[in-house]
């Protein structure tokens, strides 16, 4: 049987961190900047953590 591929697109999205956990980037951070404060846009560069709710999901997607 052939290995399983992972879902292209969730891999460009999602990565793991070193422990573990995984890390995703957060929307709204690449146009209409300019009615955007610093400060909200200095938070959007943070990765973020992908919720429980969507764990299983993304770990199936990915091949973890």
């Amino acid at each position: 049987m052939p290995k399983m591929k992972s879902h292209r697109g969730a891999a460009k999205r999602f990565g793991r961190r070193k422990s573990g956990s995984l890390r995703r980037g957060k929307s709204t951070a690449t146009h209409n900047l300019a009615k955007k404060s610093s400060k909200r846009k200095m938070h959007l560069r943070k990765p973020a953590a992908v919720h429980k709710a969507d764990l299983k999901r993304v770990k199936q997607m990915l091949g973890v």
